[in-house]
């Protein structure tokens, strides 16, 4: 977060759209936006410009809104030369306002993940926190920052900054946070997503990007064709409410191992009771990686031959199979059908609800520290 970025000339995304001058001081709006898509993003939400923006380098093309600061494309060239759209979305900004609780493409927050009970204790005070999975917070409660319109502050052809200041007990967390997150690609086919933050008031955060991933084509119908691999020595067992119970599973002899490469689809129906409780993948995965940004798994679709490989700083993975989507969810991009399991997230984190265990690494953030997170999604062909 600390390298210099060139501020780059911004632009409306299109003069049909009824694009309108900003007039705040010193403050540049948009990065090299996307004046090709026919996906309909000049709107406002809270009362804040929406806009559709776009990246791009000689590998991949990416589109996001500042709506969430979410992706709402990510374009990569497949064995047979053509461009393939491999996240799922929208077609509209409206659209992801009204189905805001699957987080297409959304950075997460103030805590990515669950967590149980909806509260935690800091510094012996309680706080409560916005219950919107049953009885526990995912996600940051329905005032999550994927549901607040950032605000571009940087950008050039291939990279764009966007930030978002919330609020003291926003969805119950103490502290104002000032965040920022970078996406920017990289000549050896990597998007990288880099996340800081400061805080006035000791906290707790946890961000990740949530982005629904189909190397087969955003629509496709499944992705358990798909080749997993995951360098985790254990995951993180959960309760009947996907809640942390503080005890770590060793993977080896189970439908979690993926230490080798194994299709998502092989052990997903296994008589396994942490399957039965995630209707299938939906666990933190304990990475064996050391301090630093390293690789930590990657997937390959053989029908495209995209392969794509996951870096992070962080010491979790979130690998979700798609097991609550269903063929009745909203029609996405292109009017294309979502149906169950066409799509999985592979979220980098701390484990969920790290603030009620004390063993798991702390997601405490005082004031005059900087909170520093990099994940990167590299893309070949084979």
């Amino acid at each position: 977060m600390n390298k210099k970025i060139i501020i780059g000339l911004l632009t409306c995304a299109s003069l049909a759209y009824g694009c309108q001058s900003n007039s705040t001081q010193n403050k540049q709006e948009a990065s090299s936006v996307d004046t090709t898509s026919n996906l309909s993003f000049d709107s406002q939400i809270d009362g804040k410009d929406v806009k559709l923006y776009h990246i791009k380098n000689n590998k991949l093309s990416v589109s996001l809104t500042n709506y969430g600061a979410r992706l709402v494309s990510l374009n990569v060239v497949g064995k047979e030369g053509k461009s393939t759209d491999v996240i799922l979305g929208y077609n509209s900004a409206e659209q992801y306002k009204e189905n805001f609780n699957n987080y297409y493409g959304a950075i997460v927050g103030r805590y990515g993940n669950r967590i149980g009970n909806a509260s935690f204790k800091l510094n012996g005070q309680t706080y409560s926190l916005e219950k919107n999975d049953d009885d526990n917070s995912l996600h940051g409660g329905t005032n999550g920052v994927y549901n607040k319109v950032w605000e571009v502050v940087r950008s050039t052809e291939t990279s764009i900054t966007l930030a978002y200041t919330s609020p003291d007990k926003e969805a119950g967390y103490p502290g104002t946070v000032k965040m920022e997150v970078t996406y920017a690609l990289q000549e050896n086919g990597e998007l990288t997503i880099e996340y800081s933050a400061t805080t006035d008031k000791e906290t707790v955060l946890n961000l990740t990007n949530h982005a629904y991933f189909n190397l087969n084509g955003a629509g496709d119908a499944s992705i358990l064709d798909h080749e997993l691999q995951i360098d985790a020595k254990a995951i993180t067992e959960v309760d009947a409410t996907l809640i942390p119970t503080g005890k770590s599973l060793p993977v080896a002899g189970t439908p979690f191992d993926f230490n080798k490469a194994q299709l998502i689809g092989a052990r997903i129906e296994d008589d396994d009771a942490q399957l039965k409780i995630g209707k299938g993948y939906d666990h933190n995965f304990e990475l064996n990686k050391k301090e630093g940004f390293q690789k930590v798994a990657a997937v390959y679709a053989p029908k495209t031959g995209i392969e794509m490989q996951i870096y992070t700083t962080e010491p979790g993975l979130q690998f979700y199979s798609g097991n609550f989507m269903k063929d009745t969810d909203p029609k996405g991009k292109e009017g294309k059908a979502y149906p169950f399991r066409s799509a999985f997230c592979l979220e980098t984190q701390h484990f969920p609800d790290a603030p009620n265990h004390p063993d798991f690494a702390s997601t405490v953030l005082k004031p005059g520290e900087k909170y520093s997170s990099k994940t990167a999604y590299r893309f070949l062909v084979r």
